[in-house]
């Protein structure tokens, strides 16, 4: 008896974490097609292949859902671990390869990101998952590679510089040069900041 009940609490598990999985897989197409801010609990439930009621049961606020959808993004998309990039001794070089990588990175992720950045002015607790999720890695990432050059009287400059190459919508206005060439020109930038180049 105590086996037969375990076996059924095993399988309510199961299904439990099976339409949690739907829910999810639903709520980030959605958020792919048409942005946070316009995707409705019934649209979700609707392709879930669930009640209304049962999106609200396993995500009751609307901030475990957003942080389960981004979760599950981040699964699908990595973004590039810039711990190996601090390897590269050359300022430059670490700068321009960093950026490459961000910059493919950016490209292969364009619409959800666009669509969340967008739709995070709208919605607070978007945008608190957006700074401490995205927000952090960039910050991370502008260490690794502003480091090097951001040691003398230019930091300030430089570190505003590199908010600048590693932005979002800063990619998005040099993508049609390509990653190698747009990450040439953000690197320059850096550079200029910290009077490694002359203008």
């Amino acid at each position: 008896m105590a086996e037969k009940r375990k076996y059924e609490l095993k399988k309510r598990a199961e299904r439990q974490e099976e339409t949690r999985r739907r829910i999810v897989e639903a709520t980030v197409a959605l958020h792919l097609e048409k942005g946070p801010a316009a995707t409705k609990i019934s649209e979700i439930a609707r392709r879930a292949g669930v009640q209304r009621v049962t999106v609200y049961n396993h995500f009751p606020y609307e901030t475990s859902l957003l942080a389960a959808c981004s979760s599950h993004w981040r699964a699908l998309h990595p973004a590039p671990d810039p711990a190996p990039w601090a390897a590269t001794a050359d300022p430059g070089e670490r700068l321009r390869l960093g950026l490459r990588e961000l910059y493919a990175w950016y490209r292969e992720t364009e619409p959800m990101t666009a669509n969340v950045l967008r739709d995070a002015e709208l919605l607070p607790a978007l945008r608190s998952i957006i700074e401490s999720g995205l927000g952090a890695y960039l910050a991370g990432v502008r260490e690794v590679l502003t480091e090097p050059l951001a040691t003398g009287r230019h930091r300030e400059r430089i570190q505003a510089a590199g908010r600048v190459a590693t932005d979002f919508h800063t990619w998005r206005s040099l993508a049609p040069l390509g990653e190698t060439e747009a990450a040439e020109l953000a690197a320059s930038i850096v550079e200029l900041a910290a009077g490694t180049v002359q203008a």
